[in-house]
């Protein structure tokens, strides 16, 4: 049995495998894990501090904070000769979105019901790219030109469709709920329309990355704090990354031995037991213009059912 900082040494060295190294993407997952619950705002060089034993230098930092800045995530504020970021009023609002799935896994009832929409009146180079802006918020390809979405309202639809410019050709309907919520036949046409064999690929793959760590923990919780805080970081970016592909179905539609359970699971797991020693962590080596951070607000411990204070 890995001793547990041989599988968190495992994982930076997988991570730094990877090319191109995805330094903004890992910068976001910071600021939203850790960052955003303490005020949102730091010092840049506490960010580079945190993220070289994760094999991002100094230089690729200021590369990546500056590329961030230019695609409106984060904003900036000098103070001195010191550079304080945060997330911008746009970068908050994506975040908001993206990580809300990862700290709250758990879906309401389905209703049975289906928002359906129908690109067949929309010349061919506009639908596609309705038709992708849709497929990005969770909606799957029924038929040539039908898509369908089994949570999102006909009213939140319209609203996208009216920003894309294209609610005065597309036709959106809602269906009735029928007995049974999810047949046979249409747990099927979930399966193909939403590709979830791939999904499961990628649930497999984080769960074959951290269940090392998982193990390692529960035989010799000896984590020292930094090694707790890049754990953790990486175990949310990677939980991150798939939740991305992930469109949300109702737990009714999903297959009953689902990986994506299995996989919020574990993360919660992990985050749990490793969670209060990253946070020490992260009191010593995040600074803003008036000095340490602020502890986490109350959300922070709400997060994956309860974290212990």
């Amino acid at each position: 049995m890995p001793q547990a900082i041989e599988c968190v040494n495992a994982l930076v060295d997988e991570f730094q495998q990877r090319r191109p190294i995805r330094a903004g993407s890992l910068i976001i997952t910071l600021y939203g894990d850790a960052i955003v619950p303490r005020g949102g705002t730091v010092w840049l060089g506490s960010i580079s501090k945190l993220v070289e034993p994760i094999g991002i230098n100094e230089r690729l930092v200021r590369t990546s904070v500056y590329r961030l800045t230019r695609e409106t995530w984060l904003q900036g504020e000098k103070v001195g000769r010191r550079s304080y970021y945060s997330l911008s009023g746009p970068g908050r609002r994506r975040f908001e979105q993206a990580f809300k799935r990862v700290y709250h896994g758990t879906q309401p009832p389905w209703s049975g019901q289906w928002t359906l929409v129908l690109l067949s009146q929309l010349e061919v180079l506009r639908r596609q790219k309705v038709r992708e802006e849709l497929e990005w918020l969770g909606f799957g390809h029924f038929a040539n030109g039908l898509l369908a979405h089994p949570t999102l309202s006909r009213r939140e639809t319209l609203a996208v469709l009216q920003e894309l410019d294209a609610a005065e050709e597309a036709i959106v309907m809602r269906t009735e709920a029928l007995e049974p919520l999810a047949s046979r036949p249409l747990r099927l046409q979930v399966r193909e329309s939403w590709n979830l064999d791939e999904l499961a690929g990628h649930y497999q793959r984080f769960l074959t990355l951290f269940r090392p760590l998982w193990k390692a923990l529960n035989e010799e919780n000896h984590l020292d704090e930094e090694a707790c805080f890049i754990a953790r970081t990486l175990l949310i970016h990677e939980y991150r990354r798939v939740q991305l592909r992930d469109p949300q179905l109702p737990d009714e539609l999903l297959p009953t031995a689902w990986e994506g359970r299995n996989a919020h699971q574990l993360c919660r797991n992990i985050y749990r037991m490793i969670h209060h020693r990253a946070e020490n962590w992260l009191d010593r080596h995040l600074e803003t213009a008036e000095g340490p951070l602020p502890a986490p607000g109350p959300s922070f411990y709400r997060r994956f059912g309860g974290l212990e204070q």
